[in-house]
Formats: C-alpha cells, structure tokens, sequence
C-alpha cells in the first residue's frame, strides 16, 4: 500500500491581530492535484475555488489553531507548532509522513519533515496553505463586522500602516495580539497617559 503523506502550512504567523491557522491536506495516492501553487500567489476568488476542490476531493482535510491568548503566552513559534498538531490531530484519517512549510518540524507524534518553500514545491503543502489562508480570511471578514473599525477585513490582522493607524487611534482589541510590538506600544502609550 502506498504511503500517505500530509501537508502541512500556517496563515497568521506575521499577524499582529487574530489566531494562527493551520491546515493539513492529503491526497490519494496519484490523485491529480494540478493547478495548486502557494495561495500567496493565487487570486482570492481562485482560492476559493481551489478551496472547494481540495475539500471535495481529497482523501482528508483538516483544520488547526492557536488562539491569540495562547499566542502570547506561548510565542509564535510554539502556538504554530500548536496549531499544526491540532490540524493533524483532527485529520480523520492517520498520515503516514508528514511534509510541514518551514524550516522547523513541530512536535508531532508521527514522522516527517520541513521543507522551507514547501508551499511552492509539494502539492499537499500548497493545497494546506490554500486552506488556512481562506480560512483565515473568512474570519477576519466575520470579526471586522463584529467588531468595526479596524479594517480587519482589509489588511486580515498584518501590521499594515492603515492596521497601524487604526490601532493607535482605538487602542488594542481582544482580538490584538498583545506579545507584538507594535500593539504592546499602543497598550504601553495608552497606559502611561
């Protein structure tokens, strides 16, 4: 019997708002997964698209995360890692070999590797950033109207300087990632006047 090997890839990571997403993806032996590319690359609407394929199609999906409290409690590295063994945890079927974006490995309990550009080189790579990213997005859109303001829908929680300007003018949400630089001046400007 052929192996079956995971892909693993996160969104969020350089977010300064919201939680860290991972998506684990994997394909049939010799399933057709022609036209994935790394979702940094690929048009909303054409990852939306691939999205809804990749979820029809695949032999299992699955998605992980890590909330912004544990994001600062944790740090980064280790609420990615997290939220990477919570999306193979919930796959419904048990990878065999697991292929991560990155140059780290998280702490899974099954064997694998880290491939750095593994998103533009390994299919269900590609396929897990494509996943995480629309996941992501669709719940920075749902949180920017529940809590108005911020733009979130626009830049997604990145440290844009519309992110920024807003960030200073209404101080730092729940939803603010309060281990992060730039919110942590905020809070410490606000705190000091």
């Amino acid at each position: 019997m052929a192996s079956l090997v995971a892909g693993i890839d996160e969104v969020g990571r350089g977010c300064i708002a919201g939680p860290v997403i991972a998506a684990a993806v994997i394909f049939a032996p010799g399933q057709d997964t022609h036209g994935l590319a790394d979702s940094k690359r690929l048009r909303p609407d054409r990852r939306l698209v691939l999205a809804g394929r990749i979820c029809s199609e695949s032999l299992a999906w699955a998605v992980g995360r890590a909330e912004v409290s544990e994001i600062d409690r944790l740090n980064i590295l280790r609420a990615t890692h997290l939220a990477m063994c919570r999306a193979v945890a919930a796959l419904p079927v048990p990878p065999d070999w697991v292929r991560v974006d990155g140059n780290r490995y998280p702490p899974l309990d099954r064997p694998g590797e880290a491939i750095v550009g593994g998103d533009a080189s390994v299919a269900e790579i590609a396929a897990a950033s494509i996943l995480a990213k629309v996941f992501r997005d669709r719940e920075m859109q749902v949180l920017d109207r529940l809590c108005p303001g911020y733009a979130l829908g626009v830049h997604k929680g990145y440290p844009t300087r519309l992110h920024i300007d807003r960030l200073a003018s209404r101080g730092a949400s729940f939803f603010h990632r309060r281990s992060f630089a730039p919110v942590r001046a905020v809070i410490d400007r606000s705190s000091a006047s």
